[in-house]
């Protein structure tokens, strides 16, 4: 059973829910797993670390801080992270490359997309709290995106 953001609403009633802005740019449209956190503002060295590391069925929380100055994912770490087993990233700022990453085996939403990439400066937090959208993003909960919305839920939900 694939995962549909407003079942998972009507069956959990107590999860949050990420107010809406976000848009699915990913070859997979719904994708959900643990949170790891990235706290970076126009500086995706950190996002560009993990990726290359495994996965694990985990999403990306980044906050950049809303910028839509630069993009923090293009198409080069969207590859990494689908080969490296990352479910998805959900990104609070921009991403580039958008039509190789449409084909891409991962999930990715973001608030838009620009052309320019980031500086590499070494800036950025790894699993630190991050709050956008109306909700808190904590490493080891969990979160789910559709084309319906995101939810996030401290604890894994039935999506079977």
């Amino acid at each position: 059973m694939p995962i549909v953001t407003p079942d998972l609403c009507d069956d959990y009633p107590e999860i949050q829910v990420v107010e809406p802005g976000f848009r699915n740019f990913g070859g997979v449209s719904a994708f959900g797993g643990e949170i790891v956190t990235v706290k970076c503002f126009e500086d995706n060295s950190v996002v560009k670390e993990q990726v290359g590391l495994p996965g694990n069925g985990r999403v990306m929380v980044v906050d950049g801080g809303g910028s839509r100055r630069n993009a923090l994912l293009g198409d080069m770490l969207a590859e990494k992270a689908a080969s490296n087993g990352w479910a998805g990233l959900v990104i609070y700022g921009c991403i580039r490359d958008v039509d190789v990453i449409g084909e891409t085996q991962l999930g990715v939403q973001a608030l838009g997309t620009h052309p320019r990439k980031t500086d590499k400066r070494g800036i950025g937090d790894l699993n630190v709290p991050v709050t956008f959208g109306g909700v808190t993003f904590h490493p080891g909960h969990y979160i789910y995106a559709d084309n319906n919305g995101i939810v996030v839920s401290e604890q894994a939900l039935n999506v079977d």
